[in-house]
């Protein structure tokens, strides 16, 4: 596999950046910023709120790509090498090919002390439906606002327990930050309200929305539960095509992160076309619609809510 050949490559710098990190980190004080790897774009908005100046910080999964199958670069490697944190999502976003297990395990960031947090801590996991796939979590607990919350806790607790030194700082700017995310949810309930019960329909390429569906009242429909290598597939598209049909005025939508030709094709085979794109799995661009993590969820709630009452 491509990340075996990858990691193999990389062994020779990786000897030579390990050699010379004692000296890095010898030098660094209080004043120096705390290097943050965050697995993807969502996770990285999320850590610059709560680090505020304190925090440097990369995402791996660029923004606008699709995190669960990820391979990492020599640059990732090395960052995360040097990375005072490490923050990941969890419930199997980053288990496409094991890539974030080795990347940790190649970076030396394993074992119980290392720097290596889980976002999701504290979420109520929720599972895939598909045969066989049963006993897998869904990872897309950010949509249900109130995970972000609880992701927003779980970062200031990471970035305290590696610099307590300012742990004032992060408790103020999370403390900030989670006001802003619960005015957003409770805008979101508010807003989903004026839809009626039938009309809660969401219709989307990935199952991205259970933990969405739950909190805001929808149920969710798509082509394909997870992304995965097995993407609509003529089953798949039959399968969704058939439901649309037996529905009183469907909307369909098409996440940013994903390739819309799936989407395309059941609109074409239904008639209903596409209402417009949303936010799973990734932010936008900088300068771009939905750029960050509470302006993405905006977006949903405005498109969502345009699509499927006409207003």
């Amino acid at each position: 596999m491509k990340i075996f050949k990858l990691l193999m490559s990389l062994s020779l710098v990786l000897v030579m950046a390990a050699c010379g990190k004692a000296d890095v980190n010898a030098v660094k004080d209080k004043n120096d910023k705390i290097q943050v790897i965050a697995t993807y774009s969502i996770i990285y908005d999320i850590v610059k709120n709560v680090g505020g100046n304190r925090v440097e910080v990369h995402t791996l999964a660029p923004v606008g790509s699709n995190p669960h199958e990820y391979d990492p670069l020599p640059k990732d490697v090395q960052l995360t090498t040097d990375a005072d944190v490490v923050f990941y999502n969890g419930l199997n976003l980053e288990g496409g090919n094991s890539w974030f297990e080795k990347l940790l395990l190649t970076a030396g960031k394993t074992g119980i002390e290392a720097p290596v947090f889980r976002l999701s801590e504290g979420v109520e996991p929720k599972h895939l439906t598909s045969k066989g796939k049963e006993s897998e979590e869904d990872p897309h607990a950010w949509l249900d606002v109130r995970n972000g919350i609880k992701y927003a806790e779980n970062v200031k607790n990471g970035l305290i327990k590696v610099d307590p030194e300012h742990a004032d700082v992060y408790e103020k700017n999370a403390k900030e930050y989670i006001l802003k995310l619960e005015k957003l949810h409770q805008e979101a309930v508010k807003r989903f309200s004026e839809i009626p019960g039938e009309q809660r329909l969401l219709i989307t390429s990935e199952g991205a929305f259970k933990y969405f569906s739950e909190a805001y009242d929808f149920e969710a429909a798509y082509i394909w539960e997870i992304n995965a290598e097995n993407q609509g597939s003529p089953e798949q598209v039959k399968t969704v095509v058939d439901f649309i049909r037996s529905k009183k005025d469907p909307v369909l939508f098409v996440e940013t992160s994903l390739d819309p030709r799936s989407m395309e094709m059941v609109s074409n085979e239904t008639g209903v076309p596409i209402y417009g794109k949303i936010f799973t799995d990734s932010i936008g661009k900088p300068g771009e619609d939905g750029d960050t993590y509470i302006k993405m969820m905006e977006w949903n709630i405005d498109i969502i809510l345009s699509g499927l009452t006409g207003k």
